[in-house]
């Protein structure tokens, strides 16, 4: 038998990140009939002083948006940014040919916000962090009109 050497660690080198996803890219790839490509897709607020006030950061993969972050200052929060932030990152990846999206939010951060504009829990961790439940929600773009 070969002798491997595994090592742990804390913050590894970009490239040697980057290694491991590109083998699995390649591996899907040689997989699947549609290729494994990922793109990014962002949404900001800004203020009149081009100060970031609030986004979206997500990732459109397989026709599916996944949306990673989303943040709205907090002076900004209830006045309607978050939804707009969310419908536009929508029509932007229905637009880009995604008919679903998913995300995950936890207990202590904006469950009943996604649930109001149609995600649907499909999967909860518990104890995640303790005390806290982690639920993963997901929406069907067919149905929503965004004209």
């Amino acid at each position: 038998m070969t002798d491997f050497i595994f090592s742990i660690e804390d913050n590894p080198d970009s490239k040697d990140v980057q290694a491991v996803i590109s083998k699995i890219i390649e591996f899907n790839n040689n997989s699947l009939q549609y290729k494994d490509i990922a793109s990014s897709i962002s949404v900001l607020i800004r203020n009149t002083e081009v100060e970031i006030v609030g986004g979206l950061v997500g990732k459109i993969h397989w026709g599916w948006l996944f949306v990673s972050y989303l943040w709205v200052d907090e002076r900004l929060r209830g006045q309607g940014y978050g939804t707009q932030l969310l419908l536009k990152a929508e029509q932007a990846a229905n637009e880009r040919g995604c008919s679903y999206a998913y995300l995950d939010t936890f207990s202590f951060q904006a469950l009943g916000f996604y649930q109001r504009l149609g995600y649907e829990i499909f999967g909860v961790l518990e104890n995640f962090p303790p005390g806290h439940q982690r639920y993963f929600l997901q929406k069907n773009l067919q149905t929503q009109s965004y004209s």
